[in-house]
């Protein structure tokens, strides 16, 4: 739009200012399929329901929570199988967020901004875990064992944790939904390739928050293949 600009008394000048013409594409999504083999073992840590329930029942009892209280003996057999995240199925699963924060992590190595891989990177999962809703990855091949290894809380006292785990050869197909405007077939490809030898998922992986971990949770792909994301053929934002 033009406006008026004074030069002296009596003149007055136009200027002219340029509009800026924004253009927003529609999204061009494509899903990613891999399949993938564990290189390592992958072990599970699933936040217990019975002890969720045993500190929800503090919290109502109050102050009087830990009053006389004693210790309790721990059942090794149900720790163990309260590890697992099982679907409303009856399979087990992968959390499909350890693959999309592995994916999101990588992209430190390459240089690609994270906060719009959060934008760019989605893992579809196979189902929800029985207890909690949480999307899972389904683990197609190999069967758990008991671990029990040696760990320090938060206040740095020693503990035991008993958890399941895979060993080298566990399976899964991992389905990544990407931004193709952002991201190649090619790319996703070799970050899912950096996420499996570099990153790593579960309990022990080398992208570990708090230690460098065990060596635990990396993966190969054995195959991948692509393709789009059909929109729907007519979008409604509000009423017509």
């Amino acid at each position: 739009m033009p406006r008026k600009g004074k030069m002296s008394e009596g003149e007055e000048s136009i200027v002219l200012t340029k509009e800026k013409e924004v253009k927003i594409t529609p999204p061009n999504f494509q899903t990613a399929e891999f399949t993938l083999t564990g290189v390592t073992p992958y072990v599970m840590n699933k936040f217990s329901q019975k002890v969720i329930g045993e500190m929800a029942a503090k919290h109502a009892a109050g102050s009087t929570a830990n009053k006389g209280t004693k210790r309790k003996k721990k059942d090794f057999d149900a720790n163990y199988q309260e590890a697992m995240h099982r679907s409303k199925q009856g399979w087990i699963g992968i959390p499909a967020s350890c693959f999309r924060n592995a994916l999101i992590s990588a992209c430190r190595l390459v240089g690609f901004k994270m906060t719009i891989a959060k934008l760019t990177l989605f893992v579809e999962a196979d189902g929800y875990d029985r207890d909690e809703g949480t999307p899972l990855i389904k683990i197609t091949h190999g069967e758990p064992t008991k671990n029990i290894g040696y760990v320090r809380n938060a206040d740095l006292s020693p503990d035991i944790r008993i958890r399941p785990l895979w060993e080298e050869g566990w399976q899964a197909k991992v389905r990544v939904r990407f931004d193709a405007d952002q991201f190649t077939l090619e790319e996703v490809s070799n970050l899912f390739h950096r996420v499996g030898l570099q990153v790593g998922i579960g309990e022990g992986r080398p992208d570990s928050k708090k230690s460098a971990g065990m060596g635990w949770g990396l993966f190969s792909i054995l195959r991948n293949e692509s393709k789009p994301v059909r929109l729907p053929a007519k979008l409604i934002i509000g009423p017509e």
